[in-house]
């Protein structure tokens, strides 16, 4: 089975990559290529990695990263413009517009161009903003099976009646999506275990953080924050939308930077107590990629209370999971008062999601789910 992954990366995250490695817009496709994935943003190459040990042939794209294209496109002789290729891929979803901007000569035809070339069984999406529903429908000519997969506020309607299959972690997207008449299964995101053979330090010099991002999506995560901020003086926030928040806020008071990547995992690698929120769209359920990422590199985790969190961890000897800004204090304050406790949990929230939610078990669970749809 030959499978295409399709992803798009953070502007940001993007931006401050080549920024600091500026010699890479010169060097080769692949070895830009490879080199983003070795920062192990996002997913990586942990899809492809695990199917291609399974028998499977599949390789990764970076559709909306300017220089990769740009380099693929100057390689293949693809006449493509410099100002097109700098279009954000989220205007190609605005109505009317959004259609003229995607037809242009710039990161969408270097994509299609891909996708038409490799002629994959499974064009497999990350993003599915990124592919307006008219070229989706140009690439079933190309491609027998389109999947997408969310775990993220939903695009507008149009931009999923398109695909032949969405896989999502949160339950309650497979009911709304059947609503809508696409097909839809529930599939669980997870850890890759070669991160952990990437790190560089074992140090526990962080007691209680905070790494993910503040925006328009994690509005309820604020008062949280502020309030665990306001009593716990060692409490440290990594991550994007700071500027965003009044210079009074003492969380932005309390940044430590923007992290990405490995970056982001040596962060939380290195904080005793980490803690976790779901973004408004998930509602009582959890799956996050925090979870498995912050256990999954010895992190003692602190999250909010899901209906399903029970089905993913042992809730009190694995995780521990707060109800309110209440609780989750009372939990930081005793754990840190506690160190070898918390080391505990943590260390059994590891072993959890090393034994039972890597993806290397995810992709052994992809496989026949992608050809009973393929095939049937």
């Amino acid at each position: 089975m030959k499978i295409t992954i399709v992803d798009t990366y953070y502007a940001a995250f993007l931006a401050r990559f080549y920024e600091a490695s500026p010699e890479l817009v010169y060097k080769s496709y692949d070895e830009q290529l490879q080199s983003l994935i070795d920062a192990c943003f996002g997913t990586s190459d942990f899809y492809s990695r695990h199917l291609n040990k399974l028998g499977c042939v599949a390789n990764d794209l970076i559709v909306n990263c300017e220089p990769l294209q740009k380099k693929w496109a100057q390689d293949c002789g693809l006449d493509v413009s410099n100002l097109a290729l700098r279009i954000p891929h989220r205007m190609f979803r605005l109505p009317v517009l959004g259609k003229f901007l995607a037809n242009l000569p710039g990161l969408m035809e270097v994509a299609v161009a891909q996708i038409k070339l490799t002629k994959p069984d499974v064009l497999y999406c990350q993003d599915l903003s990124f592919f307006p529903p008219a070229i989706l429908r140009e690439l079933k000519n190309y491609v027998k099976l389109v999947v997408g997969q969310i775990a993220s506020p939903l695009p507008p309607k149009d931009f999923i009646r398109e695909y032949d299959l969405i896989l999502t972690s949160f339950p309650h997207f497979v009911t709304t999506l059947r609503e809508h008449g696409v097909k839809s299964e529930y599939f669980k995101i997870g850890f890759d275990e070669r991160v952990l053979a990437l790190l560089n330090s074992s140090k526990k010099d962080i007691a209680f953080s905070f790494v993910g991002g503040v925006s328009r999506h994690h509005e309820g995560a604020i008062p949280l924050m502020e309030y665990l901020a306001c009593h716990v003086d060692s409490m440290r926030f990594f991550g994007y939308g700071a500027d965003r928040l009044p210079k009074s806020s003492i969380i932005r008071q309390r940044h430590g930077g923007e992290v990405w990547g490995l970056n982001m995992y040596e962060t939380l690698s290195r904080s005793r107590i980490t803690l976790n929120r779901h973004i408004n769209v998930a509602q009582n359920y959890a799956n996050n990629m925090r979870l498995y990422e912050a256990t999954g590199v010895g992190a003692m985790l602190l999250t909010d209370r899901k209906e399903n969190l029970q089905d993913l961890f042992d809730v009190g000897k694995e995780v521990l999971a707060y109800s309110s800004k209440e609780e989750a204090l009372e939990f930081v304050r005793y754990y840190l008062d506690h160190p070898s406790e918390s080391e505990e949990i943590a260390k059994a929230g590891q072993a959890r999601t090393l034994r039972d939610h890597t993806y290397s078990q995810r992709m052994q669970e992809l496989v026949p789910m992608l050809k009973k749809y393929l095939y049937q």
